[in-house]
């Protein structure tokens, strides 16, 4: 070990590694195919001529910009035959990405969300750009593309990004507060208590990835909703427990059936009212909800 920790190849590497995960999970919005991001990161850096390198920390997230490029066209093909919508892989995340109000945001369902209806090269802009205010000409560097061709891609990617974006979000104990009675009210049947709590709007979305049943396409509007989860819940023959977590930044409920996880629900909420409910339940996403995930802009 003592070699490895000598080697300044694997202490940068290592280092940097909470924001290169970061960078890739933000552009993929999933943490197994970033993990292989990481690894192939990795086996280049080992190859290049540190010497060379003015600034090491860019230079790692320029390869990681690459290789995550690369991966996010094939796997836009890919996501065109998945079974029913897709959501990105929940990470349980520590308290402290909740209170950095930058980094909840854009790890939010719902804006990840978003970033899925860019192009891949709009969404690396998008994430270096305006995530982790990385230079244009860094950025250009890693999309090979012009400085001036990157500041453009930049604008148009903001104003599409702008113009969905969810509004801002309500203080924590507004939202703990709506989450309670979200839970109370999905533990106890409580079909007014649900209608009470979702916002009118609201847009339910399940991920079961054809290895789990869930909704097949968003379910919108709070009766239609609250419909939906009664019903839903009313036909299990299993005892339901819910915990409160954060996930990907903000609030969710991690749902357990006679103990066994279930799935993971991130919830937005907006004027004191659930307006977006996000459930995961495909198993193949639920590797990152048992322990903490560890994240950066820096």
């Amino acid at each position: 070990m003592s070699d490895h920790a000598a080697d300044p190849a694997t202490e940068d590497f290592v280092a940097h590694r909470k924001l290169l995960f970061t960078v890739a999970y933000e552009m993929l919005g999933s943490a197994a195919d970033a993990e292989d991001v990481l690894q192939e990161t990795w086996l280049r850096w080992v190859k290049v001529d540190l010497g060379q390198v003015r600034d090491r920390r860019a230079y790692l997230v320029r390869i990681t910009t690459r290789q995550a490029l690369n991966r996010l066209r094939t796997m836009t093909r890919r996501r065109e035959s998945y079974v029913g919508p897709w959501l990105p892989e929940p990470l349980l995340t520590s308290p402290d990405v909740a209170e950095d109000v930058e980094l909840a945001e854009s790890m939010s369902m719902a804006l990840m969300l978003v970033l899925e209806t860019l192009s891949p090269t709009e969404r690396a802009v998008f994430v270096l750009r305006e995530v982790f205010a990385v230079g244009y000409d860094e950025i250009a560097d890693a999309v090979g593309k012009s400085p001036a061709a990157v500041r453009q891609i930049a604008h148009r990617a903001r104003g599409h990004v702008d113009a969905r974006r969810p509004r801002e979000a309500v203080s924590p104990g507004e939202t703990r507060a709506a989450l309670e009675s979200f839970r109370r009210a999905v533990e106890t049947g409580d079909l007014q208590g649900l209608l009470d709590v979702l916002a009118p709007e609201v847009v339910l979305m399940g991920d079961g990835g054809g290895l789990k049943q869930a909704a097949p396409r968003p379910v919108t509007g709070a009766a239609k909703v609250a419909r939906f989860i009664i019903g839903g819940t009313g036909r299990i023959r299993h005892k339901i427990t819910t915990e409160v977590a954060v996930v990907n930044g903000g609030p969710a409920l991690v749902l357990r059936l006679d103990g066994e996880l279930d799935g993971v629900l991130a919830v937005r909420v907006e004027d004191a009212r659930i307006s977006g409910l996000y459930y995961v339940r495909n198993p193949e996403k639920l590797t990152r909800v048992e322990s903490e995930t560890a994240l950066t802009l820096r």
